[in-house]
């Protein structure tokens, strides 16, 4: 029989309207009887479950103590005769006692306890009849004067409530647990189910239901979270107190011979049940919390410190790290088993010990490979667990003996260890050696298993900071290989360059500066600019760079390089765009001609005065636009001035406008410098200290110092071979008055090969012989002929091929270029020391 069918309702309470004729409520549906107690102990809401629950009415019971309406602990007074209910003040209490399980609903409602809590309870009403009742108590945050919500229900039976007849103030709530049931539940299973329902509510989960429930009128239909609950109910699980008290009965019985009673086999058995439910889920939260505490960043350094502070000291008291060296060094290394010379970094190691006790024995750095008959090994090769229980005294010497002129053996005899392997994708990455103190538990199985997850997460996060470092690597490699290694001083001018990777989109850019030597000591200064990130674009930075500087080693003017250039990025495709700023500097006549390709002006700072200035260039379109033409400008300069410039990642922000960033520039240009370093940094810090930059720098200085007129010769030659003599006289006659005899020697002899040479090949316009003296001596011999000379391997026998081994063989430098009228054949000399 259905124990709900029958049983009636006990005094104090109102008859139950509305309710089936079996007395059940539909499945999986509990009515609850809501109770909010205020900061000041009183009900300030009693719901129509809470009067057919405990008997009072509303209006009775709002602004009463709770404390005298609800279930505490302890027998309440008797009833009072002077009293029409019986109560302590006029108000009848519906039960007579209470007994259970669980934390004490009074040091709930008098404030004693801050946190969830549940139990259970039994009503006794005057006419003798008993109810269980299951409870629970939630704290109330918030501005409110409310502090508690009080929940309770019949553990007997379901009154059905639900539906279109439910009354106000009834909460229903539906959970799948009950739904199952195709049958009312006794006591004992919706005890079980229960817990399903209200206790795994967090407080401010709580508080939000209840002011749904108070507040908007609406039931709660269904709830659900899979977060670690405060209060989880324990009814069936004996509490402290009672499992002290069955101790000591077992005690009693076996000091007096008696059997052990079945009903203490049964509870110990429960009791040992309990406490392994307890470990593995204090183990699952431990894991749960090393999860969340762990690769917070994929620095590989900051995640190895994380990955040791997170064991230290809940689970262990030392935790020692090992990488391979390929993980630590971010790069990639073959698959397959470790040997004996495989060699692992000492990366972290975390100790509860007194401080600097594990710093000189085992310190962080160190690289060391272990041998095949370690644990280390064993732990390596399998990429399993290995634990060992104590270190014995000869283990702990095999041990200490892989420490050259170190004794380990204080820091580990004794100890229990476990070694776990740190892997990610079948692959052994390192791994952990935890050691605990002699007088904390040794490792055991579980301690192996709960090590070996906790590895296998550290191993994956790990790796994936392994991987990012790897890729970091190959970005800057890459990058550091299409930038050029510019020397500091070229003809007639000083250069310092910066490069700044991407700060956000990705190290690896399009951005790239370049200098280019040309005929006549000019130099040719380049900034570009592809636009987007990533492999792509600096593969097509590659090809740009490239191509400029085949172009400037024509000698194109720069417009007309430009116009190539745009013509080869329409070759190679129309899926990137690039600007680009092109300039030569002709030293000897103080000049820049300069072309732009859709790029930011370049600063152009003067030594009179210090006034910097933009220069005011056509911009042109992008490269790889098509189709549209470059003009050229040509300004003046004087020796001291400089030249700066650079891509738009330096002077562009987001959200501000790019004048700004270009009046910084040039304010920060114009401001004096020890050294073309310093001005560059000035810069640096001017424009990147804004913050919010995402684009890679290029930055390029150049301070122009010029050659004077006294520092140069130039002569031109009719085409005739007699004239070679003249030159060799001419040069040597120079040389002396430049105070340069000790190069005369050397340099008649290659200006006669490069002149003989000159005179055979050209055709019409006479020879031109050009001496300029810089940091270097630079001789120049131009001609007509466009075809360029070879380098030949001449015999004994040969007539041809030994002027360019000469001057190959003397020469500190030598090159050919073509030029618009011909060709340009140089060498350069070392000036010796003064």
């Amino acid at each position: 029989m259905d124990r709900g069918a029958d049983r009636q309702a006990p005094p104090g309470h109102p008859a139950e309207d509305g309710a089936p004729p079996n007395g059940r409520a539909p499945a999986g549906r509990v009515p609850l009887a809501v109770v909010v107690v205020d900061r000041e102990g009183l009900v300030s809401h009693w719901s129509t479950g809470a009067k057919r629950l405990f008997g009072p009415a509303r209006q009775d019971a709002i602004g009463r103590p709770a404390i005298d309406l609800l279930p505490v602990s302890g027998v309440l007074p008797e009833p009072d005769d002077e009293s029409p209910y019986g109560g302590p003040d006029g108000h009848e209490s519906p039960y007579g006692g209470f007994g259970g399980l669980g934390p004490d609903l009074g040091a709930t409602l008098d404030g004693r306890l801050s946190y969830p809590a549940a139990g259970r309870a039994r009503l006794t009403g005057r006419g003798g009849h008993r109810t269980d009742i299951l409870w629970w108590a939630y704290p109330l945050v918030g501005p409110g004067a409310e502090r508690l919500l009080v929940l309770a229900a019949d553990a007997a039976v379901a009154h059905p409530q639900g539906g279109a007849d439910a009354e106000p103030g009834t909460v229903e709530h539906v959970t799948p647990g009950l739904a199952r049931h195709t049958d009312l539940p006794d006591a004992d299973e919706l005890a079980r189910g229960l817990p399903e329902i209200l206790p795994s509510m967090s407080v401010d989960e709580s508080a939000r239901i209840a002011a749904q429930v108070l507040e908007l009128g609406y039931p709660v239909l269904e709830f659900s979270r899979n977060a670690r609950v405060p209060v989880t109910p324990d009814w069936g699980v004996p509490r402290r107190a009672e499992r002290k008290a069955r101790r000591e009965r077992l005690a009693r019985a076996l000091a007096a011979g008696q059997p052990v009673p079945a009903d203490l086999r049964d509870e110990a058995e429960e009791d040992r049940e309990d406490l392994e439910y307890a470990a593995v889920r204090e183990r699952l939260e431990f894991l749960n919390e090393v999860s969340g505490r762990i690769g917070t960043s994929l620095d590989l350094s900051r995640t190895v410190v994380e990955v040791s502070k997170a064991v230290v000291p809940r689970f262990t008291d030392v935790a020692g790290t090992y990488l391979r060296e390929q993980v630590v060094a971010g790069e990639g290394f073959p698959e397959g088993v470790p040997d004996t010379t495989t060699l692992w970094h000492r990366v972290a190691v975390e100790h509860t010990d007194a401080p600097g006790r594990w710093d000189d024995v085992v310190p962080v750095g160190e690289a060391m490979p272990f041998p095949a008959h370690t644990p280390f090994f064993q732990c390596m090769t399998t990429g399993e667990p290995v634990l060992v229980p104590r270190i014995s005294e000869q283990m702990g010497h095999a041990i200490a003996s892989q420490f050259e002129k170190r004794d380990i053996r204080p820091l580990i005899t004794g100890r229990s260890m476990l070694v776990v392997p740190l892997k990610a994708r079948n692959v052994v990455l390192g791994f952990m050696i935890l050691l605990r103190h002699p007088e904390r538990p040794e490792f055991n199985d579980m301690d192996r298993v709960t090590g070996a997850e906790l590895a296998a997460r550290a191993g994956l996060v790990l790796d994936n900071a392994r991987m990012y470092t790897f890729q970091e690597n190959v970005a800057e490699t890459l990058q550091d290989s299409m930038l050029p290694h510019i020397p500091a001083r070229m003809a007639g001018c000083d250069i310092a360059t910066r490069y700044l990777p991407g700060t956000l989109l990705g190290r690896v850019g399009g951005d790239w500066f370049d200098s280019v030597k040309l005929p006549g000591a000019r130099t040719a200064f380049v900034v570009g600019d592809v636009m987007g990130h990533g492999l792509n674009s600096a593969a097509m930075m590659g090809q740009l760079r490239t191509a400029v500087q085949t172009m400037a080693g024509l000698d194109l003017p720069p417009a007309q390089l430009l116009r190539n250039l745009d013509d080869l990025a329409q070759r190679l495709g129309d899926t990137h765009l690039a600007t680009c700023l092109y300039a030569v500097y002709d030293p000897i006549a103080g000049e820049l001609h300069l072309a732009n390709a859709g790029h930011i002006p370049p600063v152009l700072v003067r030594a009179e005065d210090g006034r910097s200035e933009l220069l005011e260039l056509p911009t042109g379109a992008p490269i790889g636009v098509g189709g549209v033409p470059f003009e050229a400008v040509r300004v003046s300069v004087r020796p001291g001035d400089r030249l700066v410039m650079c891509t738009d990642g330096l002077v562009e922000m987001r959200g501000e406008d790019i004048g700004v960033g270009l009046a910084t520039l040039c304010e920060s240009a114009a401001h004096p410098a020890a050294s073309m370093d310093d001005a560059c940094d000035t810069i640096i810090r001017a424009l990147n200290t804004r913050g919010g930059r995402k684009d890679d720098v290029a930055l390029l200085m150049a301070r122009l110092t010029g050659i004077g007129p006294e520092d140069v010769a130039e002569w031109r030659l009719p085409l005739d071979v007699a004239e070679v003599r003249r030159a060799r006289a001419a040069v040597r006659e120079q040389l002396h008055a430049w105070g340069l005899a000790r190069l005369a020697d050397n340099a008649e002899l290659m200006v006669g090969e490069l002149v003989t040479n000159a005179v055979r090949h050209s055709h019409r316009r006479p020879v031109e012989l050009r001496l300029v003296r810089g940091d270097t001596l630079l001789c120049e011999v131009d001609d007509d002929d466009h075809e360029l000379p070879t380098l030949l391997s001449a015999g004994p026998g040969d007539l041809k091929g030994r002027g360019l081994r000469v001057v190959s063989t003397l020469a500190r430098e030598w090159g050919a270029n073509r030029t618009a009228s011909g060709k340009s054949v140089w060498f350069e000399l070392t000036l010796p020391r003064r």
